[in-house]
C-alpha cells in the first residue's frame, strides 16, 4: 500500500520590509519529486489553504523545467484543519522565510506533528521549515525538540541573507531555547540530521538529503 505523506507549506507572502516571500520552491519541489518517484500519496496543506506564495528569489538562477513544473501543485492546497483528522505515515515541512510567520503557533499543525511523532512516524523539516516545530509539545509536556539533535537554518546564514531583523525570531536560537541540540555545518552546505523519527536539514542545499533520510525512516 502506498505511503501517505503530508506536506505543510506557508501561506505568508510578505516580510516586514515589504519584500515578497513564501515557500522556497526547491525545498518543496525536490522533496515532492522524490516522494512522487516512490509512488507516495502526497497531500499538500497550509495554515489557510489555497494558493501558496513562492519566494521570487527561489526562481532566480538556473531552475530546471521539472522544478518549475512543481509550482502547479501549489495552486490549491488544503487547510490544515481539513486534514487534521487524517492519518499520515509522515509529515514534511519545506522552508522559505514565510514559515517563520505562520507555522509557529498553529495549534492544528502542532497536534498533527505531535500525533505523527508519537505514533513512531517520521517528521521532517528543512531550512526554515523547522519553524513548524517551535512550541510543539509532546503529551508529557516536553518540547518535541528538547534533547533532540537537529539541523535548521543557522543564525550565520540568516545574517548572510540580511533579513535577520525582519524575522520574528532567529530559528537556531529559538530551537536551542527549547532544548534542541542544534548541529550546524558550514554556511550553504548540505547537512541533514536524523534523530529517531525527527529528520531536519539546514538549508535549501539540504533538501534532497532530507527527503532521502525521511524516506529511509518511512520505509523502515
Amino acid at each position: 500500500m502506498s505511503k501517505k505523506v503530508l506536506m505543510v507549506l506557508t501561506n505568508h507572502k510578505e516580510l516586514p520590509n515589504g519584500k515578497t516571500t513564501g515557500v522556497w520552491l526547491s525545498e518543496f519541489g525536490e522533496a515532492y519529486l522524490a516522494f512522487q518517484k516512490k509512488g507516495y500519496d502526497v497531500t499538500i496543506a497550509s495554515p489557510n489553504g489555497g494558493k501558496i506564495p513562492v519566494d521570487p528569489a527561489s526562481l532566480e538562477g538556473e531552475v530546471s523545467d521539472e522544478m518549475l513544473a512543481t509550482e502547479k501543485y501549489l495552486s490549491d492546497t488544503k487547510p490544515v484543519e481539513e486534514v487534521a483528522s487524517s492519518t499520515f505515515d509522515g509529515v514534511f515541512l519545506p522552508g522559505g522565510h514565510g514559515t517563520m510567520f505562520d507555522l509557529p503557533g498553529n495549534t492544528t499543525l502542532q497536534d498533527i506533528i505531535r500525533s505523527t511523532y508519537e505514533a513512531d512516524k517520521p517528521v521532517a523539516a528543512v531550512c526554515h521549515g523547522p519553524a513548524g516545530l517551535v512550541d510543539v509539545k509532546l503529551s508529557n509536556g516536553k518540547y518535541l525538540v528538547d534533547g533532540k539533535k537537529v539541523s535548521a537554518f543557522t543564525n550565520k546564514e540568516e545574517q548572510d541573507t540580511g533579513l535577520q531583523d525582519d524575522m520574528p525570531f532567529l530559528l537556531e536560537s529559538k530551537l536551542k531555547e527549547q532544548g534542541a541540540q542544534h548541529d550546524p555545518a558550514s554556511n550553504w552546505s548540505s547537512h541533514v540530521v536524523t534523530d529517531g523519527y525527527l529528520v531536519t536539514g539546514q538549508n535549501p542545499q539540504s533538501t534532497e538529503a532530507v527527503a532521502e533520510a525521511f524516506i529511509n525512516v518511512l520505509e523502515k
